[in-house]
């Protein structure tokens, strides 16, 4: 998979009539699947495939007049960046919600795509259109937020909301879960091998701190956030690398006590709050339902918890 920064124009291109084509066909089927029981919305539709239709013509037109007749195929998958698009429109009857949802979230990974193409693009004919199309899908942006969000302040906040949970939230949560799930087994299994609370601190430390630099380094190399929108690289790896390293840490310090068992509690207790945080912030920023997210969260980390003990116990 390719980043983005690596497209050269011709390239850049080619992965924009990818995504008009794409798009063209996701909106003709959203009109078609709401035609019965939602006319007006299939209409709104409708006339969006037909503009990214047109913006495909626009795009083989310069493409042909620059590079010539054969178009390289680059999709949206091959590049890193692009969401994957769940195929809500094969369903009878999609959730008006949802679909407004999707309708949002492609117009504004495409928007960004513009954004940045644009920025990068130094041929005058290639950054005009560009920056046309860039126009183009702020309208469409605003339309598909209009479609479940008329009031335009409400509008602005959902938009200030998403960017913050994209940026730092997410990277954050994962983060968090990898620090505070993944280092349960190696301390807890030290701590119950050697009953030492020294050896148990160094162990969750270095654990901790490694865990952290490992997440942190991943997720700065896993989207560059150009067409995302997940913001700088780095800082998202920083914030994941921060709270990676907290999460371990979290139920570590309590080793700094000499008493073994005293040690010991807090940081179950310490566990039992961060697994039970984070299903909380998973049911409010992400949109899972509460009982799943702790379903997933605090069985799986009882779960690592219970494997450390058992392997400390041996």
């Amino acid at each position: 998979m390719r980043s983005f920064s690596d497209l050269d124009e011709r390239e850049i291109l080619a992965l924009a009539v990818s995504l008009e084509e794409e798009h063209t066909r996701i909106y003709g089927e959203y009109a078609h699947v709401l035609a019965a029981t939602e006319p007006a919305l299939a209409r709104i539709f409708s006339t969006m495939a037909k503009e990214e239709d047109e913006h495909r013509c626009w795009l083989i037109g310069l493409y042909r007049a620059k590079f010539g007749d054969h178009i390289p195929l680059i999709r949206p998958q091959d590049v890193r960046g692009f969401a994957h698009h769940e195929p809500i429109w094969t369903k009878a009857s999609p959730d008006r919600a949802e679909v407004q949802a999707q309708a949002e979230l492609i117009e504004r990974e495409t928007r960004q795509f513009y954004a940045s193409a644009r920025d990068r693009t130094t041929d005058a004919a290639i950054r005009k259109l560009l920056g046309d199309l860039l126009a183009a899908e702020d309208r469409h942006l605003a339309r598909a937020r209009a479609i479940g969000l008329p009031d335009p302040k409400e509008a602005l906040a959902d938009s200030t909301q998403r960017a913050f949970v994209l940026q730092y939230v997410q990277p954050g949560l994962n983060g968090l879960i990898d620090g505070s799930i993944s280092t349960l087994a190696p301390i807890f299994a030290v701590a119950f091998a050697t009953y030492d609370t020294w050896t148990t601190f160094l162990v969750g430390l270095a654990s901790s701190i490694g865990a952290g630099i490992s997440m942190g380094l991943a997720e700065a190399m896993s989207d560059d956030g150009l067409i995302s929108g997940r913001g700088h690289p780095w800082k998202r790896g920083t914030v994941t690398g921060v709270m990676t390293a907290a999460g371990g840490l979290g139920h570590t310090l309590p080793y700094l006590f000499a008493d073994f068992w005293t040690a010991t509690v807090i940081a179950a207790v310490i566990v039992v709050i961060e697994l039970w945080a984070i299903a909380w912030v998973r049911a409010y920023y992400m949109d899972t339902p509460f009982m799943r997210a702790a379903l997933e969260v605090v069985a799986g980390g009882l779960i690592v918890f219970g494997v450390g003990i058992a392997i400390g116990s041996a």
